[in-house]
């Protein structure tokens, strides 16, 4: 299976944040979902891919193509979805329609028709009059109506409201069933990834602290509800983070690492993700 993105120590400064040798892989087929706080990296790790912004080191590949001045016409198998559109105010979803296929070569008529009825989006209204939960769904669906087999998508979820939502994630996985097509969508909003994604990647601070496939993420870590006792006995290798409460202690642990008969239970992405941060943090 080739890689629909591919990063090699990409690495990014500004004057007060980097960017740290980012590597990241994406499968043909599959979704990636790119956690973490408002101010992680992850809009720039977005726009790198994009060649919007010019890395300082490090390397990237997009659909097998280096990014850069040389990616001629995969830029038009890319769907792009940023958290602001930036789509021209006065313009109705009709117009729009209209001024995409002296855009893209593959524009789709016949595909925007039938998005644009799917997320029931009026076609002689604003731009400027839509919500924010409208506006997005029409910058998915001009991201979709040009073919791409690559999206991504950039904090799209944020601010919506669940039925948004729910019908943003339907609309993804339909496009991923066909095995060349991908998509890497960023959040810092776990759950809306957690249903969603094939793989799960931590960003931190502008360094990736976890990239893995989500099933194994789940079969690999779990939580464990123990006394303080019982947790001082644990190999602290195997430990990933503790909170402290009056009946005991929560952990989440490695569940390779415990003693033989451990009895742990689920953890979530989102658990997870927070019990990472707070001990890099200490």
């Amino acid at each position: 299976m080739s890689n629909a993105i591919e990063t090699k120590a990409l690495t990014k400064h500004f004057k007060d944040f980097s960017l740290d040798s980012l590597d990241l892989e994406l499968p043909e087929g599959c979704i990636l979902g790119l956690i973490g706080e408002n101010g992680a990296g992850k809009t720039t790790a977005i726009k790198l891919l994009l060649g919007i912004l010019k890395a300082d080191s490090g390397s990237a590949k997009v659909l097998g193509r280096n990014v850069g001045p040389d990616m001629g016409d995969v830029k038009e198998e890319i769907g792009v979805v940023l958290d602001e559109p930036g789509l021209p105010e006065k313009l109705t979803v009709r117009q729009l329609g209209r001024i995409m296929p002296s855009i893209y070569k593959s524009w789709s008529r016949e595909d925007f028709a039938a998005y644009i009825r799917r997320l029931e989006l009026p076609e002689d209204k604003a731009y400027k009059d839509f919500s924010r939960g409208m506006k997005m769904k029409l910058g998915l669906a001009l991201a979709l109506s040009h073919k791409p087999r690559l999206l991504l998508l950039d904090e799209a979820t944020s601010g919506l409201d669940p039925v948004v939502r729910d019908s943003v994630t339907d609309l993804l996985l339909d496009f991923t069933r066909d095995a060349g097509h991908s998509v890497l969508i960023s959040s810092h909003i776990v759950s809306d990834l957690e249903k969603l994604c094939d793989y799960i990647a931590f960003l931190h601070k502008g360094r990736l602290m976890l990239l893995e496939e989500k099933d194994t993420l789940l079969e690999e870590y779990g939580l464990l509800q123990c006394s303080a006792e019982e947790a001082g006995a644990i190999d602290p290798s195997a430990v990933i983070g503790r909170r402290d409460n009056p009946y005991g202690c929560r952990l989440i642990v490695r569940k390779d690492a415990l003693p033989r008969g451990s009895v742990t239970e689920a953890v979530s992405i989102e658990e997870l993700f927070i019990f990472m941060v707070k001990e890099d943090k200490k």
